[in-house]
């Protein structure tokens, strides 16, 4: 008996560890899905939520939702998780007052934690669908009422012998309780929020807003993706290791269908397989399998898995086409899949997976009672999490506002909320921003280079009669390297390179972000900068016109120049084309 609750308690500490990874795949799947200049908002976000989370559930949360009391919510244990527990006593002997947990032998302080994270889950989906736009200090305030008070009682209707619970409805790791709660929360967000300034147009057109980072965006997801085993299969709260690895089978096979109905989907539709839709589409896929995870045949995972990669690309097109503007896609992955994972228990479970939960679904000959009960829980859960996460936006809109003000969002909410920027490199430097350090150390100058300044004879010579000349060359980064290597190759003296971004004929380019069209009018180029003495300035123009052309539109220009004087910095020297 030790021996089994000592392994049941790592089991459910690593798997809460695991689902703690998963903030780190929120932050960085919204920050990929947004604009640099608020990208520092959304990780601010994503982090401090876990505080908030941890905080509110331990202080109501906990005892609300498990604690002993009526269908509707727990009375007993409520604050700062107060109540007795006498575990590892289970069944008819635990004396405690979170009965609903009464099952598993482990320590409550095992229970909290690994709820705790269930939790922030929760909160952190809200984010996403309200991120750009949405005061800092609003999101805080609402993430504490969403998981102190809202969160909870949904959960104790179905995990704690609420009412729901009684009525048969199951959802063994949170399709509704966690996915379509946050999902609703967030969407009663969005409404009042309003879309991002831009994005839809009087006259109809949607303007797409890409995001700025799809590598972190791909990392993102890989996190969520290892968090989700610790999510699904940690809901066991035991080590049992038939049930587990059965879980962890039906979870990697609804990730994995998901991508490939995303994939599918965007490829038919939009005619091209958008990563971020591909992306979204996996997340989609573990959202719909959540609830129906340990019911569940493999066969019945891919199944669920692949709708749940198509209802991701439909339904992110059709918020668009309402209006609602959801820049990381959480509505169509957590509230749209949360509501259909939760609807395929009905549909597809089998009660041979888990005999003393739940019965046959639709599809196994169980008939349509368990379906029904499923449905009615999806809307009853729905409109209690609208309806007052609602009130709690109200709430917030009238007292200290919700969203930031124009100029805020216009430059950036990294700068209006935090006056702190994700990529400080590569900010264009305006009057005021103190981007040098400050340092003593570097007062004065570099160590080792002396900063006595002795006067150089300098002075121009006439224009035109200088025996150097300035090559210029604007070319394609992808033919930078063989321009550079043939350049070396022909004895050229120096060069200088610069980033810049332009067109010329070709007018920029269009690309697709999930499902819309954007043009991209300044591409990126190359610039190459020679001196030459005049004798070897037709070699290489020559060189560089072979090396970088490609035969289309967009392979760009050489320009000639002659030069007033050249002056090498360090001697004074005039004349010479060698870059020092």
């Amino acid at each position: 008996m030790e021996i089994q609750i000592t392994a049941d308690t790592l089991w459910v500490l690593i798997a809460a560890i695991l689902i703690f990874l998963m903030g780190l795949g929120f932050a960085c799947v919204e920050s990929g899905f947004t604009r640099t200049k608020n990208c520092v908002n959304v990780l601010s976000k994503n982090f401090i939520v876990v505080a908030v989370a941890t905080i509110a559930f331990w202080f109501f949360g906990f005892g609300l939702m498990f604690g002993d009391g009526n269908p509707l919510f727990g009375l007993k244990g409520v604050m700062f998780m107060s109540g007795g527990d006498n575990s590892p006593s289970t069944g008819d002997n635990y004396k405690g007052v979170y009965s609903a947990l009464g099952w598993v032998g482990i320590p409550l302080a095992a229970k909290f934690f690994f709820h705790m994270k269930f939790a922030m889950v929760a909160a952190s989906i809200i984010s996403g669908a309200v991120a750009e736009r949405i005061k800092y200090s609003a999101f805080i305030i609402f993430s504490f009422l969403m998981v102190a008070f809202v969160y909870p009682v949904v959960g104790h209707w179905v995990w704690a012998n609420g009412w729901l619970a009684a009525k048969g409805m199951f959802d063994f790791a949170g399709s509704t309780v966690v996915h379509s709660v946050g999902g609703w929360a967030a969407l009663s967000g969005v409404l009042l929020l309003g879309p991002r300034m831009g994005k839809y147009n009087p006259d109809g057109s949607i303007t797409t807003i890409p995001g700025h980072n799809m590598p972190l965006a791909l990392i993102g997801v890989f996190a969520l993706w290892i968090g989700w085993f610790g999510f699904n299969v940690g809901s066991t709260m035991s080590a049992n290791p038939g049930l587990i690895a059965h879980i962890a089978l039906t979870t990697n096979m609804g990730a994995c269908t998901g991508i490939l109905g995303a994939t599918m989907a965007s490829w038919i539709i939009l005619k091209k397989p958008g990563l971020g839709m591909t992306l979204n589409g996996c997340l989609g896929g573990l959202v719909a399998i959540t609830a129906s995870c340990a019911v569940v045949s493999v066969t019945s995972a891919a199944i669920i898995g692949f709708i749940a990669g198509w209802l991701v690309v439909l339904s992110v097109m059709f918020f668009d086409r309402m209006r609602i503007d959801d820049p990381a896609g959480a509505l169509s992955v957590h509230l749209v899949n949360g509501i259909f994972g939760t609807l395929c228990v009905g549909l597809f479970a089998e009660g041979q997976y888990l005999p003393q939960s739940v019965g046959n679904g639709l599809f196994f000959g169980g008939g349509g009672s368990l379906l029904g009960t499923q449905f009615m829980g999806v809307w009853a859960v729905a409109l209690f999490a609208f309806l007052f996460s609602g009130i709690f936006w109200l709430m917030l809109k009238y007292t200290i506002g919700i969203r930031v003000d124009i100029s805020t969002e216009l430059e950036g909410l990294d700068i209006g909320e935090h006056n702190n920027v994700a990529y400080p490199d590569f900010v264009i430097r305006r009057a005021g921003d103190t981007f040098v350090s400050t340092s003593k150390a570097l007062v004065g100058g570099v160590a080792g280079i002396p900063q006595e300044k002795k006067p150089l004879p300098i002075k121009l010579i006439p224009k035109g009669s200088s025996p150097v000349q300035k090559i210029e060359a604007v070319v394609r980064p992808e033919r930078l390297p063989f321009v550079k290597s043939a350049l070396e190759e022909a004895g050229c003296p120096g060069i200088t390179i610069a980033q810049i971004d332009g067109h010329g004929m070709e007018k920029g380019v269009t690309q697709q972000w999930r499902g819309g069209q954007y043009k991209v009018d300044l591409l990126p180029k190359m610039k190459i900068e020679i001196l030459a003495e005049k004798a070897d300035v037709d070699k290489f123009v020559n060189v560089i016109v072979q090396s970088a052309q490609t035969g289309s539109f967009g392979d760009g220009l050489v320009f000639v120049c002659d030069t007033n004087g050249i002056i090498n910095i360090r001697t004074g020297e005039e004349g010479s084309s060698e870059i020092d």
